[in-house]
C-alpha cells in the first residue's frame, strides 16, 4: 500500500510563510525539525493526516526559480465565499476561474494554491 504523507515548499523566511498559511487557510504547525542549516515545519489541517512541509535553508538568500509555476497545492473548502472574501481583502488572489468556480492565492514565495468549493 502507498499513502500520500506530505508535499514540500521550499520557503525564504519559514515563520513568514507559517503566518501565511495560518492567516489564509487556518493550517497549524503540527511537527517541526530543526538541523543545523535548515529548518522543517509541518502545517495540517487539523481534520487529515496530509501535511504540507515548509523548508527553510538557512544559506539560501534568494528566491526560488518557480519556473512557469504550472504546479500547484489545491484545498476544498465548505466556505468558499467567505475564504474568497478574506482572500480578497489580503490581495492574495493571483488568478480566478468563475466558469469552474475555483481561484487561486499565491504565498509569499510565489507558489499557487487552489481553492475548489466543497462539491
Amino acid at each position: 500500500m502507498v499513502q500520500f504523507a506530505h508535499f514540500n515548499f521550499n520557503v525564504l523566511d519559514v515563520e513568514r510563510s507559517t503566518a501565511f498559511y495560518r492567516e489564509a487557510l487556518g493550517l497549524q504547525v503540527v511537527r517541526t525539525v530543526e538541523r543545523p542549516g535548515f529548518i522543517l515545519q509541518y502545517l495540517g489541517d487539523g481534520t487529515t493526516d496530509f501535511t504540507l512541509e515548509l523548508t527553510q535553508l538557512f544559506d539560501r538568500t534568494e528566491p526560488y526559480n518557480l519556473g512557469e509555476n504550472e504546479f500547484h497545492l489545491a484545498f476544498r473548502t465548505d466556505e468558499f465565499e467567505t475564504l474568497h472574501r478574506k482572500h480578497e481583502s489580503m490581495g492574495v488572489i493571483c488568478f480566478e476561474n468563475a466558469g469552474m468556480g475555483i481561484y487561486f492565492i499565491s504565498d509569499p514565495d510565489g507558489y499557487w494554491i487552489e481553492i475548489v468549493p466543497q462539491r
